[in-house]
């Protein structure tokens, strides 16, 4: 890792020591830099958006979910390499479950995604076999210990997550605190817990986990503000797909315009070429 990759690596890691940040999410090296330009302090991926603009679906079971269909982790850490290469702010990867069941695979994906210069990455327990929707306990523990001893061996900085979809399959609370705090204890720097979404829910987990807490909005349009979040002691906030989807919202709304209509009053509201030139130009 070069100097200027290391610094923005610790800078990452330093956000999640106090106060309550926003780290939306990108899908191409165009949407990060719209997104730096705004003024966020590091940016995220979302594999949701990045399998919408290669036209593939995202975050299924598999039954419903062809395995041509799922972004591969070559694929992935590609796409990885080039948001992080193209703006000058951290940037933190969803790794999915790390492409592979095994460790050894889950140590290897991340030791790559930190290699191809993200300053963090997610690590889920959901397994897309709805016969057993999660990666055993234990085994999830063991995925995440194996990537924190592979981290710890290269000793650059790197905020690694451990995310568990317990409530995304249907699951109790409960079990969502115990296995967020296993992913803490095995060496996880923050708990991802999507799915929850209302005041009571986090609350409880900030209260019972030992380590901050990542939350997601912007699924539902959640009224849950930014401030709300912060009072209510959570760590850093994402947006999962939900900036992909809205834009995908507008183009369908478009292409149904001008199919139907023949009209083009979406183009109202579009960002001028001087816009997007200056928003995009190096230095």
């Amino acid at each position: 890792m070069d100097t200027d990759s290391r610094a923005k690596a610790q800078r990452f890691a330093d956000l999640h020591r106090e106060g309550c940040f926003l780290l939306p999410n990108a899908w191409d090296v165009g949407s990060a830099r719209i997104l730096e330009a705004a003024g966020f302090p590091a940016v995220a991926t979302t594999s949701a958006g990045v399998a919408f603009s290669l036209g593939r679906t995202d975050h299924d079971f598999f039954a419903e979910q062809p395995a041509e269909d799922r972004v591969d982790r070559e694929t992935m850490l590609r796409r990885v390499h080039e948001i992080a290469g193209g703006i000058s702010v951290p940037l933190s990867a969803d790794l999915e479950d790390g492409y592979g069941e095994s460790p050894e695979t889950v140590a290897t994906t991340v030791a790559r995604t930190l290699a191809a210069g993200a300053a963090g990455g997610n690590i889920e327990d959901f397994t897309g076999d709805r016969t057993r929707p999660l990666y055993d306990e234990k085994l999830s523990a063991d995925r995440i210990r194996a990537a924190r001893e592979t981290l710890a061996a290269d000793g650059e900085p790197f905020v690694l997550v451990g995310r568990t979809d317990v409530l995304l399959v249907g699951g109790p609370l409960d079990e969502a605190v115990r296995r967020a705090n296993t992913y803490l204890e095995a060496g996880a720097d923050c708990a991802f817990v999507p799915g929850a979404a209302d005041a009571k829910t986090i609350r409880t987990l900030v209260r019972e986990l030992d380590g901050p807490l990542n939350v997601v909005m912007g699924l539902t349009g959640n009224a849950l503000s930014h401030d709300d979040l912060r009072e209510l002691g959570v760590r850093r906030v994402t947006v999962g797909g939900s900036i992909a989807r809205a834009m995908y919202r507008h183009l369908l709304d478009a292409a149904r315009e001008l199919a139907d209509n023949g009209t083009f009053s979406y183009a109202a509201d579009q960002l001028s070429q001087t816009e997007l030139n200056d928003l995009f130009r190096q230095g």
